[in-house]
């Protein structure tokens, strides 16, 4: 089973930018839908955005419409989050996931990652 590796977590001013990359590692992620989900503390985990194998499929929580892109390249077995304009609240951890299906809902996602800690400070 695939296992993702997040990276490129950091602290970052609110307004900043940062890009988050996950990696396979154990195996690929060649037919995979891909994902992002982040945990604050204290509150539950929250769909930020997802993307299929193929080219085109892609789908945002409306918080970070605008201002996230999703991205994928398939011969690197790699997936980035390009954030801008980035928010306090916007701090958590924030962890790649991969599954079968394209989806917001986490339980669709059989291979999880560690995260990867965003810190956004005012």
């Amino acid at each position: 089973q695939v296992q993702p590796v997040e990276s490129g977590g950091g602290p970052v001013q609110a307004g900043g930018s940062l890009r988050l990359s996950c990696a396979a590692s154990g195996g690929t992620f060649s037919g995979y839908a891909l994902a992002w989900f982040r945990q604050a503390p204290g509150k539950e985990r929250e769909f930020v955005a997802a993307i299929s194998w193929t080219v085109g499929g892609t789908n945002y929580a409306d918080s970070v419409k605008g201002r996230f892109i999703i991205s994928r390249h398939n011969a690197k077995n790699t997936m980035y989050l390009q954030m801008n304009s980035l928010k306090p609240e916007e701090t958590a951890v924030y962890s790649c996931a991969a599954g079968i299906w394209r989806s917001p809902i986490a339980y669709r996602y059989a291979c999880w990652g560690q995260g990867t800690q965003v810190t956004v400070s005012s």
